[in-house]
């Protein structure tokens, strides 16, 4: 279930004084069961790319292929991409409008046609996998706290089983706590559904700790495209454009400066505090 994108251009108010070019030219290709980060500057692309992935929004030129189908071609069912690629907004909450919690996660499923029974079953099944207790299900989404609205807004998701799952900038406006919850949860999914997950992130943090593989959106094109140890190897192009690396890099690179013979390629808290145990254990 790859999505692969061939020279793709999207252009805002195509023909009028407020052109723009949002999408230039864009080439990618995310294979099924991987886990993605995307980031980059405000108005660098990176929303309107993944609107794209699942219909939402329709190129000005090139091609967008689901599952080796190209979902521009004449008859496509853009319905079935949808209920196959499935997109969290930045504040998913508010999708939210149902009367009570197991209501709101039952809408999708319902759409596709499934009897009651089974858009309950569904829904039980993806409440359960973003960790919210059972004792919410019959509240209004509203009476939650920022957290639970976004497990919620999740499992509405999931409870249409995509075998794909875009996030924009899920943890926006949490604290450290929900913010660290929200994503352990998508990475628990992402390792027991194989399910490909594409998350859009500001935090260097974040991206370095979950995702397989980085794209960095610049003014609407990649600028790079690899695993996040490669592409923060490139901090202070980054820094140009308004961009940074996880914090244990510069701190990394700073002890290296100071002398310490330890890696700089480190990403995480984890693996820093490692390569730093190995060289004062060599050291002794």
């Amino acid at each position: 279930m790859s999505i692969k994108l061939e020279h793709l251009n999207y252009v805002y108010s195509q023909g009028t004084a407020y052109e723009k070019k949002a999408l230039k030219d864009i080439c990618l290709e995310i294979p099924h069961g991987e886990f993605v980060g995307i980031i980059g500057h405000t108005g660098s692309g990176k929303s309107t790319l993944i609107q794209h992935l699942n219909g939402l929004i329709k190129a000005t030129s090139g091609a967008l292929y689901y599952n080796g189908e190209n979902i521009y071609e004449e008859g496509y069912h853009m319905r079935e991409l949808r209920n196959q690629v499935g997109l969290v907004f930045q504040y998913p909450e508010h999708q939210l409008f149902e009367i009570d919690v197991m209501t709101d996660v039952c809408f999708g499923p319902k759409n596709q046609g499934l009897s009651p029974e089974e858009c309950k079953q569904r829904a039980l099944e993806a409440l359960q996998l973003v960790g919210l207790k059972e004792k919410y299900y019959q509240s209004s989404p509203f009476e939650l706290s920022g957290g639970q609205k976004r497990r919620v807004a999740i499992a509405g998701v999931l409870a249409m089983r995509p075998k794909v799952l875009v996030l924009d900038e899920p943890t926006a406006g949490l604290d450290p706590k929900g913010r660290d919850d929200i994503l352990d949860q998508i990475a628990y999914l992402h390792r027991q559904s194989d399910m490909t997950v594409i998350l859009v992130s500001h935090s260097m943090e974040d991206i370095a700790r979950y995702a397989d593989r980085i794209i960095v959106m610049n003014k609407g094109t990649v600028m790079y495209n690899d695993a996040p140890k490669k592409v923060f190897e490139h901090y202070q192009e980054l820094e140009k454009v308004g961009l940074a690396a996880p914090q244990v890099t510069y701190i990394m690179h700073d002890l290296a400066k100071r002398g310490m013979p330890a890696k700089t390629g480190v990403t995480t808290v984890e693996e820093a505090a490692d390569e730093i145990m190995r060289v004062l254990e060599k050291k002794e």
